[in-house]
């Protein structure tokens, strides 16, 4: 069974049920599944079986639905960031070489088919040519792949990697049993479709019988406005995009009493930030993720089980989580190693031809952490960010946390600067809340959560952060701005 197959059902038993909702549109589940069907025939009859299809779309319904066609086809999805340059763009589909490619850019090389991004569902499959009879296609292999996305590692180039429908169709039925999403849910992810986080809430929540509202961008007003208008009751966000959800709430004295459960992935959550979230979303049951594009999602910690201080959660059901030394050797609880991941969610690996760290069947971001004797994972940074200074390993997120911890500092980067003497010396940006602080302070504050070597000698203060789509700070922006001397002293 693929992904999509239970639209069709859903649009069976309830066929007048909103599906989707984009903005003052409603789509039911009738004319959302005769879309998808009559957009599937076209897609398998213009693509080989393990054919692909890019799209190059804003966030709307057409990329929702689209990408939902090629997933019932058979097909795997190529989803495009509609807001890559040109020539990045066009560099991406020229290395996927897709079989067919559809965009709403004019300037798309090569052969494509353009649509308009915004078009209603019931007008998509006129609008790509799809033939008005059509025969449904018969149900997928589990095993085939579905979707390629693209992580933009540390040089900020696109890195595409691929999915099977069981990897996602395995993560559903764990939610399920731990969140019990149904048609009574109205599922809301304000984020771009390309990235997994919002694609994987849109398709869990259509899977399940819910509804789900397409964003068409994020603007924490507008995402209120939503929530309220449409009885969210689920909703998806990182860290960056709820912080201003709560500013927003506070600002208008606003209360989401309606939302049940929030989903929070891409970041570590503040615990100082949950007596505010409480306030804006007083019904909420709060989970955090720990997760990657690779690996889907590898740990959980919910609001209503007690979480250990400093840690991720406990393994996502259906995954193993070990901690191992150099040698592959599982360490005792306590101890840190790589973060090793073993289950059915992981991704089918990187369409290059490189991978992450594998040991058998167990994937390695390069994440390092502990397991403590109740088996939750603390982690400590990872290991392509690891910096030595003076001959001591020293992790930049360590650093990071206790900056952050002031309350001053809202967010913050560090980095290891050449010296002579070390090898590297730490130095750090900083996007401050209020004026004041001074290095003598912020250095003191430091001292008394660190050793003197993990402090920070230079400290530059940045007023507009840069963070990539996903909500997460973009270091290779951040170290340019160190490099540029783009910053302000912190005397």
């Amino acid at each position: 069974m693929g992904i999509t197959r239970p639209i069709a059902e859903h649009a069976r038993r309830l066929p007048d049920e909103t599906a989707i909702i984009f903005e003052d549109r409603k789509t039911s589940r009738r004319d959302l599944d005769n879309a998808v069907a009559r957009l599937a025939a076209f897609i398998a009859a213009r693509t080989p079986r393990e054919g692909t299809v890019a799209l190059d779309l804003p966030n709307g319904p057409p990329l929702a639905v689209l990408f939902l066609a090629a997933a019932t086809a058979g097909r795997c999805a190529q989803i495009l960031d509609h807001e890559w340059p040109n020539a990045t763009v066009n560099k991406v589909a020229a290395s996927l070489k897709p079989s067919i490619a559809v965009t709403s850019r004019e300037e798309f090389e090569g052969k494509a088919v353009r649509i308009d991004g915004d078009l209603p569902v019931p007008e998509i499959a006129d609008a790509i040519g799809a033939p008005a009879e059509f025969r449904r296609v018969s149900d997928v292999d589990q095993e085939a792949l579905f979707y390629t996305g693209f992580t933009s590692g540390s040089t900020g180039t696109p890195k595409a990697f691929s999915r099977t429908h069981r990897s996602w169709l395995a993560s559903f039925a764990s939610a399920q049993d731990e969140f019990e999403i149904g048609p009574a849910d109205c599922v809301f992810a304000p984020g771009p479709f390309s990235h997994s986080l919002p694609l994987y809430a849109l398709s869990s929540a259509l899977h399940a019988g819910a509804k789900f509202v397409v964003a068409r961008g994020f603007h924490p007003n507008s995402a209120l406005r939503t929530i309220g208008a449409h009885r969210v009751s689920v909703l998806y966000g990182v860290p960056s995009q709820l912080f201003l959800l709560i500013e927003a709430a506070e600002a208008s004295n606003a209360v989401c009493h309606g939302v049940r459960l929030i989903l929070c992935s891409g970041a570590k959550w503040p615990p100082k930030m949950a007596s505010r979230l409480k306030k804006v979303f007083p019904k909420a049951l709060f989970v955090e993720f720990y997760g990657a594009s690779e690996l889907s999602f590898v740990t959980l910690a919910r609001s209503d089980e007690r979480i250990p201080k400093g840690s991720v959660g406990r393994p996502f059901p259906g995954v193993n989580v070990s901690v191992r030394d150099a040698k592959g050797k599982n360490c005792p609880a306590g101890r840190t190693g790589l973060v090793f991941v073993e289950g059915p969610l992981v991704f089918a690996g990187y369409n290059d031809g490189t991978d992450v760290l594998r040991m058998g069947d167990a994937l390695s971001v390069g994440d390092r952490g502990f397991l403590d004797k109740s088996g939750f994972l603390h982690l400590e940074g990872r290991d392509d960010r690891l910096l030595i200074s003076a001959g001591r390993n020293i992790q930049p997120e360590e650093v990071e946390t206790a900056l952050n911890l002031h309350p001053a500092v809202e967010s913050s980067a560090v980095f290891g600067v050449a010296d002579d003497k070390r090898g590297v010396r730490l130095a750090a940006l900083v996007k401050l809340k209020e004026q004041g602080i001074t290095m003598p302070a912020l250095t003191a504050h430091l001292r008394g959560l660190l050793p003197a070597y993990k402090v920070p000698s230079h400290v530059g203060i940045v007023a507009k952060w840069p963070s990539t789509r996903s909500g997460k700070s973009d270091y290779a922006k951040l170290q340019k701005i160190w490099n540029d001397e783009k910053y302000e002293p912190l005397e």
